[in-house]
């Protein structure tokens, strides 16, 4: 299957102490972090291509640009909806949108490169090597 624009992903969480911006020491206060935001984000990237993607090949994060707009409280379930924008090569472009019960909570751009998961390791491991 061939990774194309309009390709869409969702992922799914509901809002417990661990996700909260105290716990997480992004802030003081229990409501859903913004890091666990992101994640949630890129969760629903990864969904939108899975199918798609060759045996051995995954994508790693490049860069997300987020706006996290409003608070949701624990208890509360939020889900993140990526689509495809733009596959150039190896870069996947999303947008992706967040919502809790009261309505949108996050918006973002990410991009994504799709690797070979094992020499990417490998490269990784070599890297860490050289400190």
């Amino acid at each position: 299957m061939e990774i194309k624009e309009g390709m869409t992903g969702k992922a799914v969480l509901t809002v417990d102490t661990p996700h909260t911006a105290r716990v997480m020491k992004s802030g003081s206060l229990d409501v859903l972090a913004t890091p666990i935001l992101s994640a949630l984000m890129e969760e629903a990237s990864c969904a939108a291509i899975a199918e798609a993607l060759d045996e051995g090949m995954t994508t790693v994060g490049g860069s997300i640009s987020l706006v996290h707009k409003a608070p949701t409280l624990p208890g509360d379930t939020v889900t993140a909806t990526a689509v495809v924008t733009g596959v150039k090569g190896k870069k996947i472009t999303f947008t992706i949108r967040a919502e809790d019960s009261a309505g949108e909570v996050g918006t973002a751009d990410h991009t994504r490169f799709i690797v070979e998961a094992d020499p990417f390791m490998d490269n990784a491991g070599k890297r860490k090597n050289k400190e």
